[in-house]
């Protein structure tokens, strides 16, 4: 069984940077992308980045780019998400999730971590 755990979630002021960690457990018998998505108060969840097995493609939600950058080790069979210049629209709670290859969606989802940008 695949699982997902995030760390690195905290209360921060504007301005300042936090990086979230995604940790995979269990046997994964295929490549696969992974992904931040997070969801704030009364709103739905949305897309943050995603990253290609490899790490040589990725992709960012117009709202971080240039503030965020998702990167993965698969020795550690971690991913991050490094979080610049932090606004208080980025309060949210982070989620990780990994899709595995040939597939349209993400197929395992962490619980989440709480990031919550104080003004």
């Amino acid at each position: 069984q695949i699982q997902l755990a995030e760390s690195g979630g905290g209360l921060v002021q504007v301005g300042d940077s936090l990086r979230l960690s995604c940790a995979v457990s269990g046997r994964t018998f295929s490549t696969y992308d992974m992904g931040w998505f997070r969801q704030a108060p009364g709103k739905e969840r949305e897309f943050v980045a995603r990253i290609s097995w490899s790490g040589a493609v990725t992709s960012y939600a117009d709202s971080v780019k240039g503030r965020f950058t998702i990167s993965r080790d698969n020795a550690k069979k971690t991913e991050y998400l490094q979080m610049n210049s932090l606004k208080p629209e980025d309060t949210a709670v982070y989620y990780c999730a990994l899709r595995l290859m040939g597939n349209r969606r993400y197929d395992y989802w962490g619980q989440g971590t709480q990031v919550t940008v104080s003004s």
